[in-house]
C-alpha cells in the first residue's frame, strides 16, 4: 500500500502524544513528572484546542492515574496513561490489577533511573522491575518506534486483553526532535478500528463484577489463562507488525530485529535507544574486519524464546548490554536470555556488560572496545567472568 506520510519534527514524548491522538483514546487519566510531563501536556494541547474528544482526567497520583485509567478500561473506553520511574513504581499495585482484570490499557513508560539518589536521566530498570505484573513490554529505539508502538500496542492488546507498556528514553527520545512519519487518520482508523470489549461495567443487560473474590481453584485457572495470553500474544504480535510494515512501510514482524547475523561469530543484545549506537558501531566494525551483528529486542514481555534460540544457534557468542540491573543477580536481559537457552543444548558464549546507568553515556568507541573484549572471549573459548561493570570508575 503507498500513502502519504504526515512527516513532523518531534520528540519522543510528542510523537507518543500524536499517537495517542490517532488512535482514537477515549479517556487519558494524568500525572505529571519529569521526563514523561511533555506527553500529557501535548495531549491537553490538543483537547484545548478542539483536535481530539478525549476526556481527561487530572488526578492526585500516579496509582490514582491508573486507577481511574482501569475504571474508564473496564467500562469499555480506549485508555491511556504515561509514567516514569518513582510513578511508575507507585503504581505498581494497581498494574497487577489491570492484567488481572485483562483490559487493554497502553501506557508510555519513559525510562529514569530509580532514586536515591536522584536522578531523571536513562535506566531500563523501573520498566524491568514490573517485568512480573503481567504487563506486555515493547521497546522503543527511536522516535518512530514510539509513534508506531503506540498504535500497534492498542491493536494488540485489544486482541489478547493484555496491557501493553510502551518504553522510550528518558531525554535521548523523549526530549530529543526527529523526524517522525505519521499515518493520515483516516488509515490509522482502518488499521486500528473502534475497541470492541469482552464486557464492559456499563452493559446493563448484562451486569458483571471485575476483581472479585476467587477461591485457590479458581484463581489458578485465572493465572494460567493470563499466562497462555501472553503466549498466544507472539502471533498477535507478528501478524499486526506484518501487517503494519505491509500498511505502512515498516515492518515489525519480528520481536527481535536482527542485522548481519548470517555470517556473525557474535551479536550485540539489547533494548531501547542504545541499539542505535550499537547499529552505527556495528557498521564501522565489520569495516575493520569484524564479524559481529546485533539483535535488538523489541518485545521483552513476552519474551521472545524462539526468536533467540534461532539466534543462538548461528553464533558464537552473544554480548549482551544491560542499561538495568537486578541487584544480588546480574543484568536483567542477561538473565532472561541465559534461562531461555538453558535447555537448547550447546549454547554460545554469553557476557553481560552493564551500561548507562542514570544516563551515563554509551558511545561507539565503547561498542568497539566491548566488541574487542568480546572477540578474545570467542578465540579463548571461555569467559573471564560472566558480568562486567563496564562502566565502572577503576
Amino acid at each position: 500500500m503507498e500513502y502519504k506520510p504526515i512527516r513532523k519534527v518531534v520528540s519522543g514524548n510528542y510523537a507518543a502524544a500524536y499517537a495517542v491522538k490517532h488512535a482514537r483514546v477515549q479517556v487519558v487519566a494524568a500525572y505529571p513528572i519529569t521526563p514523561q510531563t511533555s506527553i500529557i501536556e501535548k495531549i491537553a494541547e490538543f483537547i484545548a484546542n478542539g483536535e481530539t474528544d478525549i476526556q481527561y482526567v487530572p488526578v492526585e497520583s500516579e496509582h490514582s492515574a491508573m486507577a481511574a485509567t482501569i475504571g474508564a478500561s473496564a467500562t469499555g473506553a480506549r485508555a491511556f496513561t504515561a509514567t516514569a520511574a518513582q510513578g511508575l513504581a507507585l503504581m505498581h499495585e494497581m498494574l497487577h490489577w489491570a492484567s488481572g482484570a485483562r483490559l487493554p490499557i497502553v501506557m508510555v513508560d519513559v525510562n529514569r533511573a530509580m532514586a536515591p539518589p536522584w536522578s531523571v536521566w536513562d535506566d531500563q530498570t523501573d520498566s524491568l522491575a514490573q517485568r512480573d505484573t503481567g504487563w506486555m513490554q515493547f521497546y522503543a529505539e527511536n522516535n518512530q518506534e514510539v509513534y508506531d508502538g503506540v498504535l500497534m500496542s492498542y491493536k494488540i492488546a485489544e486482541t489478547v486483553n493484555v496491557p501493553v507498556m510502551v518504553v522510550e528514553s528518558a531525554f535521548i527520545l523523549s526530549h530529543t526532535y526527529d523526524v517522525v512519519e505519521m499515518i493520515p487518520q483516516e488509515l490509522v482508523d482502518e488499521f486500528l478500528p473502534p475497541r470492541k470489549p469482552l464486557y464492559t461495567l456499563t452493559d446493563f443487560d448484562n451486569p458483571v463484577s471485575v476483581g472479585a473474590l476467587a477461591t485457590p481453584n479458581d484463581y489458578y485457572e485465572f493465572r494460567y489463562k493470563l499466562a497462555k495470553a501472553h503466549e498466544d500474544a507472539k502471533k498477535v504480535i507478528k501478524d499486526v507488525g506484518k501487517e503494519f510494515g505491509e500498511r505502512f512501510g515498516r515492518d515489525y514482524s519480528s520481536m527481535i530485529e536482527t542485522g548481519y547475523i548470517d555470517d556473525a561469530d557474535f551479536v550485540f543484545m539489547g533494548m531501547g535507544s542504545l541499539m542505535g549506537t550499537v547499529k552505527q558501531a556495528v557498521d564501522i566494525l565489520r569495516e575493520e574486519g569484524y564479524r559481529v551483528g546485533y539483535a535488538k529486542v523489541r518485545w521483552f514481555r513476552p519474551f521472545p524464546k524462539e526468536e533467540l534460540e534461532a539466534i543462538a544457534e548461528s553464533v558464537k557468542g552473544i554480548a549482551v548490554l544491560d542499561r538495568n540491573f537486578s541487584f544480588g543477580q546480574e543484568g536483567i536481559l542477561f538473565n532472561e536470555a541465559k534461562g531461555a537457552l538453558y535447555n537448547t543444548g550447546e549454547r554460545p558464549l554469553m557476557k553481560d556488560y552493564i551500561v548507562g546507568l542514570g544516563g551515563r553515556d554509551f558511545t561507539v568507541p565503547d561498542v568497539k572496545a566491548i566488541a574487542a573484549d568480546m572477540k578474545a572471549i570467542i578465540e579463548k573459548g571461555e569467559l573471564d567472568r560472566e558480568v562486567e561493570w563496564y562502566h565502572l570508575k577503576r
